[in-house]
């Protein structure tokens, strides 16, 4: 009887401890499919974070610029397709591969500036044929921004920013390989992901700034304003963008009054 007893004891407490280890590992096993299931929701919003931010960033800059002097890429210059030239594109030997000087008007403000033609003698070339013919003149500048890169862009065909489909060349050169452009840049506006989209449209950066790049690439640095950038600031960038939106129409109306080049 007695040795009945035990082994009833006994087979009592090893059903104890089985359910005892049981319920420890449902415990467990809850606990590591949360834990794995946490780690994973934190894995999927931080790559849905960064993917917004990138296409964020990509739409703001392929509207106009899409929208810059940083370290160029080691191969400025692509070779040319003049399948896709689409105009009166003059050849980058207009540019005489050298620098050149000239005065740029925006309302009363005048803003010296140089061009690089040894960097970017297309894009030089092209914004020597336009001053030369008379183009710029009234001219409007129709975006400003004011938060992340700052800049002004100027040289639409009808005022609205649209390209002109007249008139478009490429490809890319002298583009900052640290998507850096720094503080009195002018590059060439383009429609995101084209490289042969850059026409009349140009851009200044009036403050220091990074753009990022898209499928084309940079933006093409071909000159840069030496004078009268505070002045711009003052009269014109510190005023703000219409309706008080980042990026849009500058407050005060701003056109192209004059533009010389030597």
């Amino acid at each position: 009887m007695a040795r009945s007893k035990s082994a009833e004891r006994e087979a009592r407490q090893a059903r104890e401890r089985l359910r005892t280890y049981t319920a420890r590992q449902t415990v467990h096993e809850t606990a590591t499919h949360r834990r794995d299931r946490d780690n994973w929701i934190a894995i999927i919003a931080a790559v849905a974070v960064v993917a917004l931010v990138t296409v964020a960033q990509l739409a703001y800059f392929s509207s106009g610029p899409g929208a810059p002097v940083a370290a160029p890429n080691a191969s400025p210059h692509e070779t040319q397709d003049p399948s896709q030239l689409v105009g009166d594109i003059p050849s980058p030997e207009l540019s005489e591969f050298r620098t050149w000087t000239g005065e740029l008007a925006l309302n009363d403000v005048e803003l010296d500036f140089e061009l690089d033609g040894a960097a970017a003698p297309q894009a030089v070339a092209a914004f020597v044929q336009q001053v030369q013919n008379g183009y710029f003149i009234d001219k409007t500048c129709h975006r400003l921004t004011t938060g992340g890169a700052k800049l002004i862009q100027c040289g639409s065909l009808d005022g609205t920013g649209a390209g002109d489909p007249d008139f478009r060349f490429g490809p890319l050169e002298n583009t900052p390989a640290d998507n850096l452009y720094a503080r009195g840049v002018i590059a060439l506006a383009r429609a995101g992901g084209d490289a042969y989209s850059q026409g009349h449209q140009f851009f200044i950066m009036y403050e220091t700034g990074t753009l990022p790049r898209d499928l084309a690439g940079g933006y093409t640095v071909f000159g840069r304003v030496t004078g009268g950038l505070d002045e711009f600031v003052e009269q014109i960038a510190s005023e703000g963008v219409v309706d008080g939106a980042a990026d849009g129409l500058p407050v005060v109306e701003t056109i192209i009054t004059s533009v010389t080049v030597q």
